[in-house]
């Protein structure tokens, strides 16, 4: 193994010296996956690379250490390596966090390895895709935040050419950063939230879009704030218009020959998914309450899972436990042309690893158990009543942040997929998160009762 390190990291020290690298850093995620580490001189790639950045894991959200454990080391993923593009002097690596001599089990980078590794052990490789949407907003002294364009407030924004073409400055330097990358930005747009902005780049096998998505959430604060602005990946900061969600576009692949396993051009069903990806989309169906837990995993998310609430009208945000085909009113969409599953349920502000895993564990024991989901819904899923609802056995997604860690600790794919101390710490978080919440007195019930009575 010494001999492996040695031989990668001076190959990669060589490249990095040509780039003008100066700094490294060995960055991992706390439960929330915002990117953490610590930064190191590129002479010493290699001790990096060994594991020496150590760090106390209670100094984390979410790590489940006490600080008189023993540290935990960060282990960078030479293959991870991205040059900032906004300061070319710095170079970034995803990282597994190691304990005691072996992979730390609560490492929300292990715990999607895991999951995969079994994917793998079955013969299948998982690609996906995420699709970013976020705001890019000012602070101001009377409105706390306000969009970087001052034009009057359009009751539907979606797709406004003015307002991206006010934004194009930011926006383009981080298409351009993207690009550089290789990420393969095809399409952007400015949606149906005031400053909201979605970017759609091509997909790739599971582990590097997490890696690339936690990268991404810092670029896009970096390049924001050289542009006066700050990028919020808050899924509902305006109670009146759509949430940002982060579309998981997924689809298993043959390990051997690359294959996708969830296309058929022949499925009786019409929607272009193969047997195999209907008893993966059906695992997730059935573990959908515990999984909106990680995928939205904020008391404001809950905000964004509504039918109504925004100016334009319908929020296009997922209410029901349901799947269809290209029909954006079902939680689980098979996107038209079939061959991947959509889930409509995941947010910006979602750990992807942890997502990721508790998706894939669902989807595979849906090909384990042989499930079937039943038919597809075609129909608009908004307009249902309670009783129609009822009568196709269609439930409601969580409502609140409660309701889905209660439905998260109940199930028993979560500490299967997170390990037990993962799980503890997730649920103890999410439950004080929750508590926090009911506690805090907020502006509207000063506005509707302090005069009231």
């Amino acid at each position: 193994m010494d001999a492996i390190v040695k031989s990668a990291s001076s190959a990669l020290e060589e490249r990095l010296n040509t780039d003008g690298v100066k700094y490294l850093f060995a960055s991992y995620v706390d439960m929330h996956g915002v990117s953490k580490g610590k930064t190191v001189p590129v002479a010493h790639l290699e001790r990096m690379l060994g594991g020496s950045e150590l760090c106390t894991g209670a100094a984390l959200d979410g790590i489940p250490q006490d600080v008189s454990d023993e540290e935990v080391s960060a282990h960078p993923d030479p293959n991870s390596c991205i040059v900032l593009p906004w300061n070319k002097s710095v170079a970034w690596f995803a990282s597994d966090l190691w304990c005691k001599g072996k992979p730390f089990e609560p490492c929300s980078r292990n715990i999607l390895k895991r999951a995969l590794a079994k994917a793998d052990g079955m013969g299948y490789g998982m690609n996906l895709g995420m699709e970013a949407e976020f705001f890019v907003l000012q602070d101001d002294p009377i409105l706390g935040f306000k969009p970087l364009s001052d034009r009057k407030n359009l009751e539907k924004p979606a797709y406004d050419v003015s307002r991206t073409l006010d934004n194009l400055g930011w926006v383009g330097d981080l298409v351009d950063a993207m690009n550089s990358l290789g990420w393969d930005v095809y399409s952007f747009d400015h949606e149906d939230g005031i400053g909201q902005f979605e970017i759609d780049f091509r997909y790739f096998d599971a582990l590097s879009t997490a890696d690339k998505f936690v990268f991404f959430r810092l670029m896009a604060h970096e390049i924001a704030r050289k542009h006066g602005g700050f990028a919020t990946f808050m899924p509902k900061p305006y109670g009146d218009r759509a949430g940002s969600g982060a579309h998981f576009n997924m689809s298993l692949f043959n390990k051997k020959s690359g294959k996708n396993l969830f296309s058929d051009s022949s499925d009786p069903r019409g929607c272009g998914l193969s047997k195999l990806g209907y008893q993966f989309l059906a695992g997730i169906m059935k573990h959908l309450p515990a999984i909106c837990a990680v995928v939205a995993p904020t008391v404001n998310s809950y905000k964004r899972l509504v039918i109504k609430g925004s100016m334009s009208g319908f929020t296009w945000a997922p209410v029901w436990a349901c799947y269809g085909n290209n029909n954006r009113t079902n939680t689980v969409r098979i996107p038209m042309g079939g061959g991947r599953v959509e889930l409509r349920a995941t947010d910006s502000a979602c750990n992807p690893y942890l997502g990721t895993a508790m998706v894939l564990a669902a989807g595979l024991e849906g090909i384990e158990k042989q499930l079937d989901p039943g038919d597809p819904h075609t129909e608009n899923m908004y307009l249902k009543s309670e009783d129609e609802l009822q009568k196709m056995g269609v439930v409601r997604l969580p409502r609140t942040l409660e309701e889905a860690v209660d439905a998260f600790d109940a199930d028993p794919l979560s500490e299967a997929t997170f390990g037990p101390a993962m799980k503890k710490a997730w649920v103890d978080f999410k439950r004080d998160e929750w508590m926090q919440y009911l506690n805090h007195v907020s502006d509207w019930e000063r506005s509707r009762y302090l005069k009231f009575f």
